[in-house]
């Protein structure tokens, strides 16, 4: 081979590997739709709480949290089921979170009941947006790491639907916002502090919906259901106050072990 042949064959492999390394640089921009389309979903649904709370509409504030956490719980699923997981949908996740579970109930709440407290209610409600952004980002950075039948620290979607619950039911039974501001403002840091503590909650993602279960259980799930529709934002303020109070329980009966 002469050495005009060498030098031509060099440059060739020296476009290839320059190219090869811009595609490699390059980010994918395509993203998948239909997970997205259920994180844009969520991410709406906080939105329209923040809006909805700025009209005076709590109920309607309130209500689009939970729906924003029912959209929440189907994007995961349906990229899982669809085998369409990624990095961007997983960033765009946390992202919608923040804003439907962090963000939202810390304004709908602060215009609800800690408007009037001055300084003590906006820090109230800072507490708790706070609390969330960290349970988000530690929530993160746990991935893979943290026992997939426990969370670590309350919820963010918990915490939402417990202010969200208290509004809501406050509102159905006529009790103002101003009423129970002193409990507002206890409520909301606690729930913030919750978020970020060590306490352990159940996941319930080893739960097996396809398996076998006494048919007491089946009566159970038709009663709650019912209940639900008979007062929905008593039963669901009830069942995740519950929930918030089932993981100081464990720490409790623990100890006593």
């Amino acid at each position: 081979m002469s050495v005009h042949e060498k030098e031509s064959a060099l440059e060739e492999d020296d476009a290839i590997e320059s190219s090869s390394e811009d595609s490699l640089k390059k980010p994918r921009r395509e993203v998948y739709l239909l997970p997205n389309l259920f994180t844009t979903a969520a991410l709406f649904s906080g939105f329209y709480s923040i809006i909805a709370a700025m009209n005076g509409e709590f109920s309607n504030a309130s209500v689009a949290i939970f729906i924003s956490m029912v959209f929440d719980g189907l994007d995961g699923r349906v990229a899982r089921m669809t085998r369409t997981q990624s990095a961007f949908g997983a960033e765009y996740d946390s992202l919608a979170d923040m804003v439907s579970f962090g963000i939202a109930p810390a304004l709908v709440v602060f215009t609800w009941s800690l408007a009037p407290l001055g300084k003590v209610g906006w820090i109230a409600a800072f507490i708790y947006a706070v609390g969330a952004a960290l349970r988000l980002a530690r929530f993160n950075t746990m991935v893979g790491i943290e026992d997939k039948r426990y969370f670590t620290g309350l919820p963010s979607p918990a915490a939402a639907a417990i202010v969200a619950g208290v509004i809501w039911a406050a509102n159905d039974k006529g009790v103002s916002g101003e009423a129970l501001s002193t409990i507002m403002a206890l409520l909301v840091p606690i729930v913030g502090l919750l978020m970020v503590s060590n306490v352990k909650y159940r996941s319930f993602k080893d739960l097996n919906l396809k398996g076998r279960v006494p048919f007491v259980v089946l009566l159970i799930a038709v009663l709650s259901l019912v209940l639900i529709a008979l007062e929905p934002a008593l039963v669901l303020m009830g069942l995740f106050c519950l929930y918030g109070i089932w993981g100081l329980l464990g720490i409790v009966s623990k100890r006593f072990r």
